[in-house]
């Protein structure tokens, strides 16, 4: 609220709620009746829903301003296309008000839900709040009416509900809808087919609700699947409501079998997660993964959590699928990317067995360790680069010190994972002779450790200085080329590239 002299009228932004005059809030019906201008928008037929609604708080001497849309579709003649044509309607529309209030009439501009909630009015109050004095009166949205309608809760517990204009490209459309717990989808009409393909292409579609002219006559609810794109009005939404309350084992397990998704976290927590790795850790009854990957993963009620140890990938992923086969539907949590040293291999070794062939299993990546790392030091995997374990526990370390070879011998940058760990303390002093054999002892090295994570930490040494007692298990190291770069920029922030183009031998 803005302060002026008392000699202006008072601007009121007035929410109507969702359709039903009995919903209109004491307040709002308070100002209706005693303001000196009521203001409200409509399409060119004249007819305005806001003045309907309002219509019995009404009183008489009251001056009505019109708002009338120039265009109701994307289609104008106008230098500044559609944008520019409202632009010039608001400005006068907004001149009309501040007419009367500088005569210092009180004005009402009514508005359908909540004012500021993808509101006609809030274009007015960008124009005049500054400039006279103003109140905002909150109504019922169409969110809080279409969940009441449905009778189901749009959020519970840790839950967070994301709105969505249906007007977004379908692209857009699908990622947001696929990372949502709950959602609720705005403005249909016309674009319903494509916020219909939207939720079919996240997986939603068959949990999606459709509410039409909540609280208004003509009143429709059903499952979205199920209507016809040809008779959605513009006031209608579509709901995906909690998963809170369905979440009893009975109700969540499938009729016939379930699924696995191996789903890449990424390297460290929730700013690194997909939108669609997001939806499908939410959608699942079942997590499974190894401990210190699970604890990234928010837990959310009624969705159950088997933690291992991490050197049983077998044993997890065959656990995984077995839950899959009486109707479970099970998301196997893998850091960076699955298909990466980590479980989509697992899972699909055993997944390929006879028992298991008919498991539905699919993979969602994620960003790697070695991507996450490279963005911390610059660009040192700009070009060819070859990603090696030094593990040598599930290969002998002959085979590790043949490819570090090769690698080396054809010039590649190296992105070396799995270097040490508490029973492995040999294998990053092996490979750093080895490659010296190959690289100028001031090549650049990567070493980062818990990239994303509380206690990440990113250094930049020469291959000749590498101390093998300063990686563990949490650390990735990359190793530059020949022709990979470090050079201090401003602020002696040291910077690691390798350039795009070889030189000609």
């Amino acid at each position: 609220m803005t302060d002026r002299q008392s000699t202006t009228g008072r601007l009121y932004g007035v929410g109507l709620g969702p359709g039903d005059p009995s919903l209109v809030t004491v307040r709002a019906a308070e100002l209706i009746g005693k303001a000196d201008v009521v203001a409200y928008h409509s399409a060119r037929h004249g007819r305005s829903i806001a003045r309907s609604i309002a219509e019995r708080y009404l009183t008489d001497g009251q001056i009505e301003e019109k708002l009338v849309y120039p265009l109701t579709v994307e289609t104008t003649d106008h230098p500044g296309g559609y944008r520019g044509a409202l632009d010039d309607f608001y400005e006068e529309a907004a001149a009309r008000l501040a007419a009367h209030l500088d005569a210092g009439r009180d004005v009402v501009v009514l508005a359908e839900g909540d004012p500021l909630f993808y509101g006609s009015y809030q274009h007015m109050h960008k124009r005049l709040a500054h400039r006279y004095p103003t109140e905002v009166v909150p109504g019922v949205t169409s969110l809080s009416a279409a969940a009441a309608r449905l009778g189901q809760p749009l959020t519970e517990a840790e839950e967070t509900l994301t709105v969505i204009p249906g007007t977004l490209p379908e692209e857009e459309l699908t990622a947001r809808i696929a990372a949502a717990d709950s959602a609720v989808i705005m403005k249909l009409g016309r674009t319903f087919p494509t916020v219909r393909r939207a939720l079919e292409r996240a997986g939603r579609l068959a949990e999606a609700q459709y509410v039409e002219r909540a609280f208004m006559a003509g009143e429709r609810i059903a499952p979205l699947a199920e209507v016809d794109g040809d008779t959605v009005p513009y006031f209608s939404v579509a709901v995906l409501p909690s998963k809170v309350a369905p979440l009893e084992p009975e109700v969540r397990l499938s009729d016939g079998v379930g699924s696995v998704t191996v789903v890449g976290t990424g390297p460290a927590g929730p700013l690194w997660l997909t939108a669609e790795a997001r939806g499908a850790l939410s959608e699942a009854t079942d997590l499974v993964g190894y401990t210190t990957y699970l604890d990234r993963v928010p837990e959310r009620p009624g969705q159950r959590r088997h933690g291992s140890d991490n050197k049983v990938e077998s044993e997890r992923a065959e656990f995984a699928l077995e839950l899959a086969r009486r109707g479970h539907r099970v998301a196997v949590v893998s850091s960076g990317d699955p298909g990466v040293f980590a479980m989509a291999t697992a899972v699909l070794e055993v997944a390929c067995e006879e028992a298991y062939r008919d498991v539905p299993v699919r993979v969602l990546p994620g960003m790697t360790a070695a991507h996450a790392a490279a963005s911390r030091a610059g660009a040192p995997l700009g070009h060819d680069y070859a990603t090696v374990s030094l593990s040598d526990r599930l290969k002998p370390w002959d085979v590790v010190a043949k490819r570090l070879r090769a690698a080396a011998e054809a010039d590649l940058v190296l992105a070396l994972y799995n270097p040490g760990s508490k029973s492995r303390i040999t294998q990053v002093g092996l490979a750093r002779d080895l490659l010296l054999e190959y690289r100028a002892p001031e090549t650049p090295v990567v070493m980062a450790r818990d990239v994303g994570g509380p206690t990440e930490r990113v250094r930049i040494v020469r291959l000749g200085e590498l101390d093998p007692a300063l990686v563990d298990m949490r650390t990735i190291l990359l190793i530059g080329s020949s022709q990979t770069r470090a050079v201090e920029r401003g602020g002696g922030v040291e910077v690691v590239w390798t350039p795009r183009r070889y030189p000609e031998e």
